[in-house]
Formats: structure tokens, C-alpha cells, sequence
């Protein structure tokens, strides 16, 4: 499996990452020809040393100085640039991210925001080059170690601040990135998070793989430590996808069931990716339950309210995972005969990422249709889809 992991020790801004990107061999002259058709600039690739390393610096120029940009005015842009759609999709992403973060620092809606720094062209460029380089490298999947924010402190336009910048530090929440302030200056720039967040899921330690290629994307500023973002990409030894998680659990000893039924379906409706009522013994006897949510690490505060209202719990645990393996998955359709009727039937089959398939199942909904229909016991049902499922699709040797 390909993976491309970014190791941002002294920090990334929007160049940094895309100057690591044409490093790990994104093609340069396709970049600038998407950015400068894109935005009213012009686009300079050569190379820098940084304390001896040796990277691709990247920069932007503007044609004019430029005023602060409305979000919409961001949207419009990127949606009017021609750019290829899993490219425009992600630079939306991306500033959607920047924009969630900004309003919610300034307190103001989103119709209402106007976006200083990361608003202007150069960081346009930025984003929509960073967007389109990420998927020229095609990685399978993409992680980011801990990043390191700088320390001491910005000016901004409310002002000075600590280290990170206020919208840089919603982004990091937002995304779940693992990072670490080292340093006595600003490291991370909003731009540099929202793309580093939006395509990557954190990660503590390398995996095991061969490398590939190795790239340095070089920063502006001449630091006592390199100024450098590095990039990997390898060939992991893992069979499996992985996403990172966390678990919820509480224990409740007062809660009806109607009221846990009605929660197992509100979580999975608000994004868990799992819900187990476990029945518990508790304290002094009592029988209760312990309740366990498996969830995206940006989805936790928001499953944890909604556990506290609807059972009146006043605490949850927090179980942190390093990351899950996953199988990727799809969805096939057989054709049956049951009773002389033939039904095309969905299944759900679940692979590596060498196509080798672990597991088919066929789909409850539509078994019980066909059970009521033919007055066949369900699990009669269910044997007969998956027969025919792994004799169309399985491999040859399990016929």
C-alpha cells in the first residue's frame, strides 16, 4: 500500500506542502500551468538549503496587493477555475475547514466572514497547488505525524497571541492532528493545517514498509533547525486500510430501555461508527448497563453530549486508538432463484487491498423481503444469497 506520511517537525504552511509534494516527484510544470490559470499569479519552483538540506522552494506572486475576501468570494473562485473535480472538491474542503475555523473565533456566521491572509491569491495558489500535487501523488492512504507549532507569539489582526494562532488552533481541533510547540516562533500557518488536516490522519510512529521517495518542501523563515517540511512516501507492509477512532463508554444504572433503544439509534444517526449496550452488574447490585460508542475523534464531544442529555450520565470515558485496521468494501448484486422466482440481491464483500476477499454478506433488509415473500426461514435466505455470492465472486479455489 502507498503511504504518504508528512513529518512537519518544523512546522508547514501552504508552500512547504506543496513544495514537498513536487519533491516526492508531483509534476512541476502541470502545478504551476493549474495554479496560475486559477489565480492571478505568477509561480517560481527552484530549490533552497536549509541548514544543509537541500529542498523545493516554492513561491507565489501576486500581481497586486489584495483586500480582504468574502468566503463566498473564496467559493466562487475555486469553482470557477476549471480545476479537475476531486481537485476543486478538495480545495473546498479545505477552506471550508479555514472558514468553520475563522467563524467560530470571531464569533460570526459564515455569510458574514471575511478572510485576511488566507483570502488572498498567494494562498489560493497555495491550496488549490497543495490539492492538486496530493492527488497526482495518488497515495493510498496519507498520515501526519505530530506537528510542531513554533512557540512564543503572532500578530495578527486582533492583535498579538500565543502560539498557535487562534484559527490554526480550532483547525487542529477540528481535524484531530497531534502537535507539540517547540521553538520561539510561528510555525504552523492556518493554510498549512487545513490542508495537512483535511487529507491526513494522525499518526504517532512510522509504519513498517520500504521507502519510495523522500521530499523537503522549504520555508521562508531561516531557523536554528531546518526549516523543512518532509515528506515520505512508502510501501507499507499492511494488507489492510487503517482511520483512526476513539471509544466512548459510560455506565448508566437508571436508564430505561426505550430510552437506550431510542440513544443506539441517535448516535448512529449523528456518525458513530458503532453502538454496544452492554447489560452490567453494577454497584450494590444494581443492573445497569455500560454503553460503548465507536466514533471519529472529531465526532467525540459531540457524541458525549448527547449521551449526558439523553441519559443524564455526568461522565464519559475517553478511550483513545492509535488507529483500526479496516477492510475496504463494496457492493456486488447476485441473482438468485427462490422457489422459481429469480431475485437480484445485493451483497456486501470485504477485501485487502491485494483484492483478496475475507468476508461476503448478504444484506438483511432485502433477505427478510424475500423470506416474507417466499415464507422461507430468513436464514434459509440469507445461506442461499451468500452461496451464490461466493460462487460468482470468490476466487476459483473455494468452488
Amino acid at each position: 500500500m502507498r503511504t504518504l506520511i508528512f513529518d512537519a517537525f518544523s512546522g508547514a504552511s501552504g508552500d512547504m506542502i506543496l513544495g514537498t509534494l513536487i519533491a516526492l516527484g508531483a509534476d512541476r510544470e502541470k502545478i504551476s500551468k493549474i495554479i496560475e490559470s486559477a489565480v492571478d499569479v505568477s509561480v517560481r519552483i527552484g530549490e533552497a538549503k536549509k541548514r544543509g538540506i537541500s529542498a523545493v522552494d516554492v513561491h507565489i506572486d501576486a500581481a497586486h496587493e489584495e483586500h480582504a475576501r468574502h468566503y463566498d468570494d473564496l467559493v466562487d473562485i475555486v469553482i470557477n477555475a476549471g480545476l479537475p473535480p476531486r481537485v476543486e472538491h478538495s480545495a473546498l474542503a479545505v477552506f471550508d475547514l479555514m472558514a468553520k475555523a475563522e467563524s467560530k473565533v470571531h464569533g460570526i456566521s459564515l455569510d458574514e466572514l471575511h478572510f485576511h491572509e488566507v483570502g488572498q491569491n498567494d494562498a489560493l495558489a497555495d491550496v488549490i497547488g497543495s490539492c492538486y500535487a496530493m492527488h497526482e501523488i495518488d497515495a493510498d492512504a496519507i498520515f501526519c505525524l505530530p506537528i510542531n507549532v513554533g512557540g512564543g507569539r503572532v500578530k495578527a489582526a486582533h492583535g498579538s497571541m500565543p502560539v498557535p494562532a487562534p484559527a490554526t488552533l480550532e483547525i487542529l481541533q477540528l481535524t484531530g492532528l497531534s502537535f507539540y510547540g517547540s521553538g520561539n516562533r510561528e510555525l504552523l500557518t492556518p493554510t498549512g493545517a487545513a490542508i495537512l488536516g483535511h487529507f491526513a490522519l494522525p499518526l504517532e510512529n512510522f509504519p513498517r514498509g520500504k521507502i519510495l521517495s523522500v521530499g523537503y518542501g522549504a520555508g521562508d523563515a531561516d531557523t536554528e533547525d531546518p526549516n523543512v517540511l518532509r515528506s515520505t512516501l512508502i510501501n507499507t507492509e499492511d494488507d489492510l486500510s487503517r482511520d483512526s477512532i476513539e471509544v466512548l463508554e459510560t455506565n448508566v444504572d437508571d436508564v430505561t430501555g426505550e430510552v437506550l433503544g431510542n440513544l443506539f439509534e441517535k448516535l448512529l444517526s449523528m456518525g458513530a461508527r458503532d453502538v454496544a449496550i452492554i447489560p452490567a452488574t453494577m454497584k450494590k447490585g444494581r443492573t445497569g448497563h455500560i454503553i460503548k460508542v465507536i466514533t471519529k475523534p472529531e465526532h467525540s464531544a459531540t457524541l458525549a453530549r448527547e449521551i449526558m442529555r439523553e441519559t443524564g450520565t455526568l461522565g464519559i470515558r475517553v478511550i483513545p486508538t492509535r488507529h483500526r485496521y479496516t477492510a475496504d468494501r463494496r457492493m456486488e448484486s447476485v441473482s438468485v432463484l427462490i422457489r422459481g422466482n429469480a431475485y437480484d440481491m445485493p451483497v456486501k464483500i470485504a477485501e485487502d487491498h491485494n483484492g483478496v476477499i475475507l468476508h461476503i454478506s448478504a444484506e438483511y433488509e432485502d433477505c427478510k423481503r424475500v423470506a416474507k415473500e417466499t415464507d422461507l426461514p430468513l436464514k434459509d435466505v440469507i445461506r442461499k444469497v451468500e452461496e451464490e455470492a461466493w460462487n460468482k465472486h470468490g476466487p476459483a479455489d473455494l468452488l
